[in-house]
């Protein structure tokens, strides 16, 4: 298995379910990372270049839906929703993203 698509797995698999503190810093990295591979993914070839864009769009949702999350004035219930919400996009882009790389040779 390639080692990006190792990584990518690695991540997926710790992106975490429950709101808490501690899982909304988890999830904040592990965001900060998969944007660190995406970053890398597209400089790979044209075809990743043109493909990768929409993953980012997906980095600023998550982001938004964690940063609601922590908001003050929500409820404990639309927290959790929120993170879940996060929670759910992420792991949906991170899945696409190891469809869509494959191996990492496409050019197509």
């Amino acid at each position: 298995m390639d080692s990006t698509v190792s990584t990518l797995t690695a991540l997926f698999n710790r992106i975490p379910r429950r709101h808490s503190l501690e899982n909304v810093t988890d999830i904040r990295n592990i965001l900060n990372e998969y944007e660190n591979i995406l970053i890398a993914i597209e400089a790979l070839n044209p075809f990743y270049e043109k493909n990768i864009p929409p993953f980012f769009n997906d980095l600023d949702t998550i982001r938004d839906a964690i940063k609601k999350s922590t908001d003050n004035k929500a409820s404990k219930k639309n927290k959790d929703s929120f993170f879940d919400e996060a929670s759910g996009l992420l792991k949906d882009s991170i899945d696409s993203m190891i469809r869509l790389y494959d191996d990492g040779n496409r050019t197509d």
